[in-house]
């Protein structure tokens, strides 16, 4: 081996407009260069006070136990489940792309008995159909994805839907890995139990953190288990007592990665929800209308159409990979494709926190439209 083989970094400066990471505001990146403190360093203390609080807001909760888990978005999923599911309880796990399948993979490999509520990819759930499915079944938690980033659905009807759970006596668990900060989503007003996201999508910082917030019916159960929960690591009974007032250690938390979120979330709050939102949807709009005058229309109808990640189908003739690359080599711009059943078929372009914005949308479309008259 010769070191002088290997070079400094030097990672071209995309244009990340795909389903994620997304890219990562300036503020961010400065907020990581700040010297490293331990992790029981008073300083850093604070640090995790401050994101606590900024994540409460984020997320529209008083829940004390909102933190973010040292992971990404998937290590919130495994948390989300893991902590809640014993040998043998009953789920229930609604499956309308790739993240609902990944759930009902956890949950079983935790010993759940899981059954299915199938819809077709790009579907949502009706809250009567869900209540039909709970109806005397003893499911013991239910599991949705909010914003599907497989398909660009965003799931209506969150509130409805707790409330059937709860009629029937069983926790929501709710995916907002592209959700959280990008479109409303309020835990409190809906009575969701359990929800976590990820810290590279509409927080504007890179992977590495998954936020979760845990109501107060689920911190029961949680603590009236009769079993340990079967993952050390993201055990939430010990991880709670690092974020709270004991500061028991646990694991060292990626320090640098809470600079991130903390100024990420930082950045929500002077921007304001309401006005994010606004302008995750005025973009999106912008974007929708011209995909539909390049003949690329969205793929979700737009009563259930996600803003922070739009799906648009190929026009015929089109190949997918070809089409995507040439938009990276020639105009540095990064969109994904399908997978699944929806491979070939659709592109996914996510305008996600610090993505959002006009003249990525400007570029973008005069990027398709060039490629798509040679």
């Amino acid at each position: 081996m010769n070191p002088a083989d290997y070079k400094d970094l030097n990672t071209s400066p995309r244009i990340l407009l795909g389903p994620g990471p997304s890219m990562v505001h300036p503020r961010v990146l400065r907020a990581m260069a700040q010297p490293l403190v331990g992790h029981l360093d008073p300083e850093f203390l604070k640090v995790m006070n401050e994101t606590q609080e900024l994540l409460r807001y984020v997320f529209q909760t008083q829940n004390p136990l909102t933190i973010p888990i040292s992971g990404t978005g998937s290590a919130g999923m495994e948390a989300a489940l893991c902590n809640f599911i014993e040998p043998g309880d009953k789920a229930l796990i609604g499956v309308n792309g790739y993240f609902g399948e990944r759930m009902v993979e956890i949950a079983g490999r935790y010993g759940a008995q899981v059954d299915r509520l199938d819809r077709p990819w790009g579907a949502v759930f009706a809250p009567d159909e869900i209540e039909d499915a709970l109806r005397d079944k003893g499911y013991k938690l239910a599991a949705f994805v909010h914003a599907e980033t497989s398909t660009g659905a965003l799931q209506p009807h969150v509130a409805e839907i707790a409330a059937a759970c709860h009629r029937h006596g069983a926790l929501l668990v709710l995916d907002t890995v592209t959700s959280l900060g990008g479109v409303p989503l309020k835990i409190d007003e809906w009575d969701v139990d359990i929800a976590y996201s990820g810290s590279q999508k509409c927080l504007s910082c890179p992977p590495g953190l998954a936020p979760i917030t845990v109501g107060a019916r689920a911190r029961d159960l949680l603590r009236s288990r009769k079993t340990k929960v079967a993952n050390w690591y993201l055990d939430l009974s010990l991880v709670e007592k690092y974020w709270g007032s004991e500061r028991t250690y646990h694991h060292t938390a990626p320090i640098t990665m809470n600079y991130a979120l903390r100024e990420g979330l930082r950045i929500v709050a002077e921007e304001g929800l309401e006005a994010r939102f606004a302008r995750h949807r005025a973009n999106a709009e912008l974007l929708w209308a011209g995909l539909e005058e390049l003949d690329l229309p969205p793929f979700v109808p737009l009563a259930h159409r996600n803003v922070t990640l739009t799906t648009c189908q190929l026009a015929p003739g089109m190949d997918d990979p070809t089409f995507r690359r040439r938009l990276l080599d020639e105009y540095n711009i990064e969109i994904s494709g399908g997978f699944g059943p929806l491979k070939g078929k659709i592109f996914r372009i996510g305008l996600m926190g610090f993505s959002s914005r006009r003249e990525n949308v400007a570029l973008l479309l005069t990027a398709m439209r060039q490629l798509m008259l040679r």
